[in-house]
């Protein structure tokens, strides 16, 4: 018998297993997947670490939670600035002075910001209907076309007039010369990836890979007083409602016999006629100096049962289906739903972690 089972070995799960073990709870992760750490999940390649499942770049303000997650690695001093590609040229992002400077090719803030108020003064209305709409109203016609058009309609799938605008109810700008994607006080990369911080949270507890909870559930309820559940909040309650929605990826990675691919850890490439959205080369995350380099392109997808739910759809219509099953939850006294999945949002690795001590607190609090 188990005081907990904990369904997902992400960072979630992981966090809520190892802070229970510290206070003598007895505790079972069990994992569909054949790999503790969730998404983050990074596969040592001949010492490049590859991000598996996308670029994880750890950042926070918080100062709490990056002394937290130092406990169980070192990280580098990684600073993470995104390059993208559009009709041929290559910009910084996200948008400041160099990005200003390549279209317009203005020097001053006062230059760039004339540019950009009088774009919104032509192209933008007061009241926005759609994404398109909602980005020339706060950017203008020049930066919406060649940077946020083509990767966002990729990214979602549909036209940027069929999106909501409350997707980019704010755009950074930035009118400095500065290409840190990130304003975190923190930032970084553990050295030696991220796939040892789960093994350092989960070395004293069992765990079982490869283990479906929600085609055995009745006898895993059976088994524990406390169910700590990180999978889809929706196919927990067999899609009764109907099912939330999500956007998927695929990943191509490749191995080249090659120093350097592209210079930089990640490239965007704005252009619908690229079907992938991105390029990862994940040695200059850690400043690899092999003689060889991996790469990955991703491309989005049309989600289904069948593929991994990575960016929820988080529109009205989502959002109130999601409320029903949130109410529905309360009929589970057992089982607690967190995470990135269970809890519907999209969640970076620092506001997971967070999500996962506040929950902790209250729950030691009640013991």
């Amino acid at each position: 018998m188990y005081d907990y089972l904990i369904v997902g070995a992400g960072l979630f799960g992981s966090i809520c297993a190892y802070e229970l073990n510290k206070i003598g709870k007895k505790c079972l992760i069990i994992d569909k997947r054949s790999h503790i750490g969730g998404n983050v999940y990074t596969e040592n390649i001949d010492g490049i670490n590859v991000h598996k499942y996308g670029p994880h770049i750890f950042h926070t303000n918080d100062k709490e939670i990056w002394n937290y997650i130092n406990q169980f690695a070192e990280f580098n001093n990684y600073i993470h600035n995104i390059t993208t590609i559009s009709n041929g040229k290559m910009y910084n992002m996200p948008f400041n002075m160099n990005t200003f400077n390549q279209i317009w090719n203005t020097i001053t803030p006062l230059e760039a910001k004339k540019k950009i108020e009088e774009q919104i003064k032509k192209f933008g209305v007061k009241t926005p209907n759609n994404l398109e709409e909602q980005a020339l109203t706060l950017v203008g016609k020049d930066i919406y076309e060649l940077l946020i058009k083509g990767y966002t309609e990729k990214q979602w799938g549909c036209k940027a007039t069929e999106l909501p605008a409350f997707i980019i109810k704010r755009l950074p700008i930035r009118f400095t010369y500065n290409n840190n994607y990130f304003s975190d006080r923190y930032q970084g990369i553990p050295l030696g990836g991220y796939t040892q911080i789960f093994e350092k949270l989960t070395q004293n507890i069992e765990v079982k890979l490869n283990t479906d909870y929600l085609k055995n559930s009745s006898y895993f309820n059976s088994i524990a007083k406390q169910i700590i559940y990180s999978g889809k909040i929706d196919e927990f309650f067999d899609y009764h409602f109907g099912a939330l929605e999500y956007r998927s990826l695929s990943f191509k990675t490749e191995q080249l016999e090659i120093e350097n691919f592209q210079g930089n850890a990640q490239v965007n490439y704005n252009d619908v006629s690229i079907p992938f959205t991105r390029i990862v080369e994940h040695k200059h995350f850690e400043f690899g100096t092999q003689n060889f380099t991996i790469i990955t392109k991703e491309f989005p997808q049309n989600w289904d049962k069948t593929k991994e739910a990575f960016y929820p759809i988080n529109n009205a219509l989502n959002q109130n289906l999601f409320k029903k099953y949130e109410e529905l939850t309360k009929t589970q006294s057992q089982v607690y739903f967190g995470g990135r999945l269970g809890e519907y949002r999209y969640y970076d690795m620092h506001q997971v972690i967070g999500s996962a001590l506040t929950y902790l607190k209250k729950l030691k609090t009640n013991i």
